[in-house]
């Protein structure tokens, strides 16, 4: 192996999944399809999550189902993420805030959640 070869190895990739427009469910489902997918890339990455903004009766699958599919999920993100950064409106709900900032309890890599999108991306590009 070259030392280019090498470098490329090593490169963490930035990845923005932008749900801002979406409803909560169908955000929440996008996720976790667009994680499923980088974590069985089996190469480092980092994502940028620009949230939507909090509805008053979210509908669609129990959060029970999403929770199933994030543990299934977990170890991929353990082996290959090396952060999530949320981009989220201040007046998200308190369970989702707590989800956000569960890092390696509920997510398997680190996070962090911010109002500013600009500030997630310096913080994914320093993972």
């Amino acid at each position: 192996m070259d030392a280019r070869e090498s470098r490329e190895t090593h490169v963490t990739e930035v990845h923005e999944i932008d749900v801002a427009g979406l409803p909560t469910p169908e955000a929440q489902d996008l996720i976790l399809r667009e994680l499923r997918t980088l974590t069985e890339r089996a190469a480092p990455f980092v994502a940028v999550l620009v949230m939507p903004a909090p509805e008053e009766r979210p509908t669609g699958a129990p959060a029970t189902d999403r929770i199933r599919a994030l543990k299934e999920l977990r170890p991929g993100l353990t082996a290959h993420c090396r952060g999530l950064a949320f981009v989220a409106p201040a007046d998200i709900p308190e369970e989702r805030a707590k989800a956000i900032h569960s890092s390696d309890a509920l997510w398997g890599c680190p996070t962090t959640a911010t109002q500013d999108a600009e500030a997630a991306h310096a913080w994914a590009r320093s993972r």
